[in-house]
């Protein structure tokens, strides 16, 4: 069995999204002590932007008249793809920036993409839990309603399009205690901390016996 981890957080051990993957790779681990867990970086280690575009074009060319660079993206492709599909969980890590998916997270999806067939359901009944993190709150009635073009976006490519069976576990408020703009949430920050630890943590003990 294996587990696939990917995060793609700038913060490093600042990153609110790791600890919470974090939580649920332990409650999974506690459950599979000797299973491999995979894992990849995005933020860390990005993934080459250009490299989408040449794969692409690298698929509309005929074998035969491929060049290195063409075979080089492809290959890339090919490996994303393959990683993800040959885990049986999948845990993700993705923060929120600038009201959306990083950079990072959109080129790995496009080179996920690139790497399989047209309409492939990638993920058809693969159990995933994605964590997503936010600095403020974008609830109903708050400001910054509407705001958030991350996790509907993620729901349509993991769900709707490669079909899994899919866990999301969100956490707002990041910045409180970091930002004294926020200090006012301080009481609810920590609140919705505890519930988003709390949801993490189920999420993975129910990963583990997926």
């Amino acid at each position: 069995m294996t587990l696939l981890r990917i995060d793609a957080t700038i913060l490093g051990p600042l990153s609110s999204s790791s600890e919470l993957a974090d939580l649920v790779l332990a409650a999974w681990t506690a459950e599979h002590p000797d299973e491999t867990v995979v894992t990849r970086h995005l933020g860390t280690d990005p993934l080459p932007s250009d490299v989408w575009a040449t794969a692409i074009d690298g698929n509309h060319t005929p074998e035969d008249q491929r060049t290195d660079a063409h075979r080089a993206a492809q290959a890339v492709t090919k490996e994303l793809h393959e990683e993800l599909v040959s885990a049986d969980h999948v845990v993700l890590a993705f923060p929120l920036y600038n009201w959306g998916v990083s950079q990072h997270v959109k080129t790995w999806i496009d080179l996920v993409l690139a790497g399989g067939e047209v309409g492939e359901r990638i993920l058809e009944g693969k159990p995933v839990v994605l964590l997503v993190t936010r600095g403020g709150s974008y609830a109903p009635g708050t400001p910054k309603e509407g705001w958030d073009h991350s996790v509907g976006y993620l729901r349509r490519v993991l769900d709707e399009v490669w079909g899994a069976n899919l866990t999301v576990v969100e956490r707002e408020f990041t910045l409180v205690g970091i930002n004294p703009a926020l200090d006012e949430f301080a009481e609810l920050g920590a609140e919705l901390k505890r519930a988003a630890h709390e949801a993490a943590t189920t999420a993975g003990k129910a990963l583990a016996t997926s």
